[in-house]
């Protein structure tokens, strides 16, 4: 009996271990397995998809699981777009679209949500959803899809409009909302889904007023030609093998491809902007700002109505490279002097019609000073009073105790401190010049805090080291500023000698401001390298035809050197070794810069092409690229590293193959970009607006 007693026991135990075991095995939450990278799918909706003789004004989609919506005012589009805008909610599993105004009879609608639907948990992103019903008993079934990128850089463009007009006037585009709306995703890519067969022209624009119209302040894009819907169907085939690779089954599907499908918009800003006179000021006593809205065509004329007497040569003018701004540096010291300066200024600016006509304002000017600056100014002439009369007391005192025959050492040194004290310290220029190490392609210059007058030609001397270490003069051109607009940097147009060391000497009072001020003795050296430390890069460019330049970029992306293509080749000479970018522009017009498109012109902004890779130069190389432009895809051309934007899935995609390869799953990677290039094709023919060929 006993036996049995403990036995039992002994089995009670063990169930009692094991339910503790359980128990602690089920603490915390358990860890789950891979990450959900699927995107909400729709399970039913109403009215169904592709409804027809649809007469609600709300629509309802349920998911399979809890939906947010992300920027839904900017993001959804509802085409044809209704007078006033419908309320988009996302609640649960449910989205809802309710429409504010009765609908057009006999249309198809298309409420098009882009990439603003995803889950809740993952952020997972339902890319390009669309929903389509028709008030009538016909539903538009057409497609017009393609890409926008930024014409002077080929940036793809996210959350752009585009747009089709089936009026063919030009005067649509500013005057009509678009009849069929999409925006791009954020690979620049557009779907304009279910169309009705027409003829249309197509538009791209970054609609700041959600308008649906284009204004000449906008970025946009448009083709020339008309564009014509159509679909076709064409068949494909899917071979099935036995498990020893013999032929099974063969099965053959259609599919409608819809046409056109490889639009590239190229999306640009005409850089129009309204000239008017936006407002002046005074800073300081010698210093007139006036401000414009926009670029001056030509400067503007000055007459001074106060004070009555001025020199005529009464100002130094400053302005800036954009030339939206002005700058007097007032020279004559009546003028300086005066409380209140008034001019009559005549001006361009924008008429109603958009084109420039003259106008003259007067502009008053007058000294401004805060309470805390005059009283500051007050403090310190009262302190200044107050330290002569102490000193005029001290050295009567001095010359009573010399008089006397007395020891007066402290009291002179005393005498000695205050007058320091009230001595007006000579203010200098700071000037800046060539010191260290300086490139070949570099120039002599001198540089000022302030707005240089006048450099003297004898004070300024430039000396080059011999090879037995002694110094020889240089003649020194006159000097002349950088640029047009700079009145603090002067360069001597000459060519300095490599792998030579320099001297350069500034005597004292050689370089003086506008208002006097002298710098001081400037001594400096520096050492022009040689041509081994550089490289030279040749770039023959191929495929096009007409003027062109081309530009040698950073890794940033900026703009470090620009050459004209001369014979087909542009030639970078002297380049420090690093890893640069290449970019070309057609210049159509030949004025040596890139030039933005004009619709009322119907001028398409000039092209843009990028060297696929990045070009690594070293030390005393001279390397030759051949480069066909039209070589690689265009949305494919600028590479990945100068890219400004990238699409947003493309964290999650890169995220999901690392969490692929923790979980040891042997999972084909994605091509996350389409490497055959803009949709699908793998050639870019040369002309981007006429001629975008499809290729199977």
């Amino acid at each position: 009996m006993m036996r049995w007693s403990r036995h039992i026991l002994f089995i009670a135990l063990l169930a009692l271990l094991a339910l503790v075991g359980v128990a602690c095995a089920n603490i915390g939450s358990p860890e789950g397995g891979p990450r959900d990278y699927t995107p909400p799918v729709m399970l039913r909706s109403n009215p169904i998809p592709g409804a027809v003789n649809f007469s609600g004004k709300k629509v309802e989609l349920h998911f399979d699981e809890i939906v947010n919506l992300k920027d839904q005012t900017t993001r959804v589009i509802v085409s044809p777009a209704p007078k006033e805008q419908p309320i988009i909610r996302a609640q649960g599993k449910k989205i809802t679209v309710e429409f504010q105004d009765d609908l057009e009879p006999n249309t198809t609608y298309v409420i098009d949500f882009s990439d603003a639907i995803e889950d809740n948990n993952e952020s997972n992103v339902l890319d390009g959803f669309s929903f389509a019903f028709s008030t009538g008993d016909h539903l538009d079934s057409l497609q017009v899809s393609g890409m926008v990128l930024r014409a002077n850089d080929l940036e793809a463009m996210k959350n752009v409009l585009v747009g089709l007009h089936s009026n063919l006037n030009d005067t649509a585009f500013t005057t009509l909302p678009f009849d069929r709306v999409s925006r791009t995703n954020s690979r620049g890519e557009f779907v304009l889904r279910n169309v009705p067969p027409g003829e249309y022209h197509i538009f791209a624009l970054n609609d700041v007023d959600n308008d649906y119209k284009m204004v000449r302040t906008e970025d946009y894009a448009f083709l020339d030609r008309v564009i014509v819907p159509s679909a076709s169907d064409f068949t494909s085939q899917d071979t099935i093998f036995t498990f020893d690779h013999r032929i099974d089954t063969i099965m053959t599907a259609v599919h409608t491809e819809f046409t056109p499908n490889d639009v590239l918009l190229s999306l640009f800003n005409e850089n129009f902007r309204s000239l008017y006179f936006k407002k002046s000021e005074r800073q300081g006593d010698n210093k007139l700002i006036t401000l414009f809205s926009a670029s001056l065509p030509e400067m503007p004329t000055t007459r001074v109505l106060e004070p009555k007497i001025y020199n005529e040569d009464w100002y130094k003018l400053e302005t800036r490279e954009a030339q939206d701004s002005l700058v007097y540096w007032l020279t004559d010291s009546t003028m300086i002097k005066a409380d209140t300066i008034r001019l009559e200024m005549t001006y361009l600016h924008t008429a109603d019609n958009d084109s420039l006509e003259l106008k003259t304002d007067t502009l008053t000017f007058a000294k401004r000073r805060n309470a805390s600056q005059i009283k500051e100014k007050e403090k310190a002439a009262k302190e200044r009073e107050k330290r002569e009369k102490e000193l005029a007391k001290l050295e009567e005192k001095l010359a009573k105790q010399l008089q006397e025959g007395k020891d007066a050492t402290d009291l002179e040194e005393e005498i000695k401190g205050l007058r320091d004290m009230l001595k007006v310290k000579t203010e200098l220029l700071t000037v800046e010049t060539n010191k260290g190490s300086v490139e070949i392609t570099d120039s002599l210059f001198i540089k000022s805090n302030s707005p240089i007058g006048h450099i003297d030609p004898g004070g300024v001397h430039l000396e080059i080291m011999n090879p037995d270490s002694t110094w020889q003069v240089v003649p020194l051109p006159t000097m002349i500023p950088s640029n047009e607009w700079d009145i603090y940097r002067y360069v001597a147009p000459m060519t300095l000698k490599q792998n030579s060391d320099y001297r350069l000497t500034i005597d004292s009072l050689a370089v003086t401001s506008i208002y006097g001020i002298a710098c001081d003795t400037i001594r400096s050296t520096f050492k022009v390298k040689g041509e081994e430390e550089y490289a030279n890069l040749h770039v023959n460019c191929l495929g096009f035809e007409g003027k062109a330049f081309a530009r040698l970029l950073d890794k940033q992306g900026r703009v470090l050197r620009t050459v004209d293509v001369l014979g087909k080749y542009a030639d970078f000479y002297d380049v420090l070794p690093d890893t640069y970018y290449v970019m070309m522009v057609l210049d159509a017009n030949g004025n040596g810069r890139w030039d933005a498109g004009n619709y009322s012109l119907h001028l398409q902004p000039e092209d843009v092409f990028y060297y696929h890779n990045p070009v690594k130069l070293k030390k005393y190389s001279d390397i030759t690229l051949t480069w066909n432009v039209y070589d690689t895809p265009v949305d494919k051309q600028k590479p990945e590293d100068i890219r400004k934007f990238h699409p947003e899935e493309r964290d999650t995609k890169l995220k999901k193959k690392e969490d692929n390869k923790k979980n040891n799953q042997d999972e084909e990677e994605e091509d996350e970009f389409n490497s055959n290039g803009f949709m699908n094709n793998n050639t870019y023919s040369g002309d981007k607006y006429r001629d975008m060929k499809r290729q199977r």
